[in-house]
């Protein structure tokens, strides 16, 4: 009989951990390859707690004669989640980063306590951390050879079988020999034999090839053994493999089963090896050096030239955002005609957006669960609606919709937020609302516009955005930009704009031309409402007269009409409305092609200047 009750699962899995002599056990979002979005065969914590948000942990203790004796641990993002979906009488909730798994186990486990971790969960550095916390009591981190929650997790999906598939270079712009003979290259000068490519998305970039193994992210589950002669070994599931990937791979990439990837570590005795220190868990660096591997911690020297793109995915991504922007700005239309009645809910709204996307091009995932926010739930910067929260968007509010499309040639990701209005067209937004909004759009004319020597970061552009915001003394808690790939992960590395405080991954990174990034200032008051305008951006050169030295600076990629409605025009200067007119010409010559009837002159209408 299947454990129904997260109660019931919990108190399975300290059975378990009392038969294998461990004292507690730790429970990731993750998978072995560190994704940020992990298959249904990995979602450990959601199945033993209950949370479905995408980032968190929990502990659990065998002793519970202090407390519950476990805790979940999640960011501010999931403040209001946690505690909607996960029983306080079974898990303390504890808030990253004030809070810590190492600073909690220090207090709550017994002395010479025995913690289980799954090295394949984690990386090195995460061990040393936590070890390094938990010695001052005395307990002990313990590496399992097997995860105890499989063992009592009875219905836990098997991975993926799907086939993996070719992306050709009609989309990658470059060939997988190529890229393999840059790699290789690299390893020579580094001075290593073989670099180890655990992450997803790295190794689905260098060998031009894709999968639908994990949700909103189209990759093939699979390790690579990259060598310094720009030959690999592709780790994968014989019955993913097709006759065409064969062919495609050639004979420089030898197909060998997923299974025995541990014992190809093993045999790397006396090689120079280079893993990632964030995306190469601590099992492979255990077993190298057990093998007696000379391991080295580098960067995936992948990740670079993933993030640079060339000029075929340049022009691939052009072409999937003209697609998307007609989908989004017929929703956006059905939504002013729909809303107003009172009778449309956020899971609707995200499944009309869909279907528009579908209609539109050769969709094949969402980049990320829509976020459909009416009212209260926009004033939550990451909220995912499900039946539970879903609500119907109120006429007279704000609504926020963040989302994004997967296509073959890239990767989408837009935010707009528009006033639904009432019937009878009474209902105006507050002054308070058109000013905050207008403060978020002045930081996104402002980043759109920016013009910066090379060498400059990410943290260096985040107070352009956030200026505006700041002189009325309002802030937003999140960062104002990510990178994006190429019909890959629509959170990629390693650039960022955003505040560099704390040494958030990606602030430092040089931008270069090539890279794209979201452009998403924001505003946020609990329990009103939200705001955030987004588009995606691409690095580009730009020639600055009598510049001493190279300059940079943005292509807008994403064009839809941003609402006129929120917008409080004395505010602006006349450069912002220019830039307002300039881009709004721009989306009509994209998108009125694709658009007819109702919808294009609704577009006309929207793209106006102001």
């Amino acid at each position: 009989m299947l454990m129904q009750t997260h109660e019931a699962r919990l108190a399975a899995l300290r059975q378990e951990l009392k038969a294998r002599e461990l004292d507690g056990f730790v429970v990731p979002i993750s998978d072995e390859h560190m994704s940020e979005y992990v298959g249904a065969y990995a979602q450990r914590l959601a199945w033993l707690t209950g949370f479905g948000g995408s980032a968190g942990s929990a502990v659990v203790l065998t002793d519970t004669s202090q407390g519950t004796g476990a805790a979940i641990f999640v960011d501010g993002r999931y403040t209001v989640q946690v505690r909607d979906q996960v029983d306080e009488k079974l898990f303390e909730y504890r808030s990253v980063p004030k809070d810590t798994i190492g600073g909690w186990l220090a207090e709550h486990a017994g002395k010479s306590a025995r913690i289980g971790y799954d090295p394949w969960l984690h990386t090195q550095k995460w061990v040393d951390q936590v070890s390094k916390q938990t010695a001052r009591k005395g307990a002990k981190l313990v590496p399992v050879e097997s995860n105890p929650l499989d063992a009592v997790w009875q219905d836990r999906p098997e991975p993926s079988s799907a086939p993996a598939l070719i992306q050709s270079d009609e989309y990658a712009g470059r060939s997988s020999a190529e890229k393999r003979s840059e790699i290789g290259e690299w390893l020579k000068a580094e001075g290593h034999d073989a670099a180890v490519i655990s992450a997803l998305d790295s190794i689905a970039w260098l060998l031009n090839i894709r999968g639908s193994d994990v949700d909103r992210t189209p990759v093939a589950l699979s390790y690579l053994i990259a060598h310094d002669d720009g030959t690999a070994e592709l780790f994968i599931a014989p019955e993913k493999v097709t006759p065409e990937l064969t062919q495609h791979l050639g004979n420089a990439v030898t197909l060998r089963d997923r299974a025995g990837f541990p014992d190809a570590l093993a045999g790397l005795k006396g090689k120079s090896i280079s893993v990632d220190p964030d995306y190469g868990v601590a099992a492979i660096g255990q077993l190298l050096e057990g093998a007696g591997a000379n391991v080295c911690f580098n960067r995936d020297p992948t990740i670079l030239p993933k993030a640079i793109k060339n000029k075929v995915e340049q022009q691939g991504h052009r072409d999937a955002q003209a697609r998307d922007g007609a989908a989004v700005s017929r929703f956006l239309h059905w939504l002013e005609r729909e809303a107003p009645a009172g009778e449309i809910d956020e899971l609707t709204a995200a499944a009309k957006l869909r279907a528009f996307r579908e209609e539109h091009g050769d969709l094949r995932d969402l980049s990320f669960d829509t976020i459909s926010a009416a009212g209260p739930h926009a004033a939550l910067p990451h909220y995912r609606v499900d039946e539970d929260s879903n609500l119907t968007i109120p006429p007279g509010s704000i609504y926020l919709v963040d989302s994004g499309g997967q296509y073959p040639s890239g990767t989408t990701d837009i935010t707009r937020t528009v006033w639904v209005g009432t019937p009878d067209g009474s209902a105006q937004p507050s002054a308070e609302m058109k000013d905050r909004y207008t403060r978020v759009l002045k930081g996104h004319i402002a980043i759109s516009r920016a013009i910066f020597p090379q060498g400059t970061a990410g943290s260096q552009l985040d107070a352009f955005a956030r200026q505006f915001l700041w002189a009325a003394g309002v802030d937003y808690a999140h960062g104002t930009g990510h990178g994006v790939g190429s019909f890959l992960s629509v959170h990629e590395g390693p650039q960022r704009i955003a505040k560099s405080a704390g040494g958030q991954a990606g602030t430092d990174q040089e931008l270069f031309a090539g890279m794209i990034l979201s452009n998403e200032p924001g505003y946020y008051k609990q329990g009103a409402f939200g705001i955030r305008i987004e588009n995606l951006e691409l690095v580009e050169p730009r020639e600055v007269e009598g510049a001493e030295g190279e300059y940079l600076g943005f292509e807008t990629l994403t064009f839809v009409p941003i609402d006129r409605k929120l917008v409080e025009k004395s505010l602006l200067t006349p450069e912002e409305l220019q830039w307002w007119s300039d881009y709004h010409k721009r989306v009509f010559d994209i998108l009125s092609p694709q658009l007819v009837g109702d919808d294009l002159a609704w577009l006309e209408r929207e793209c106006q200047p102001l």
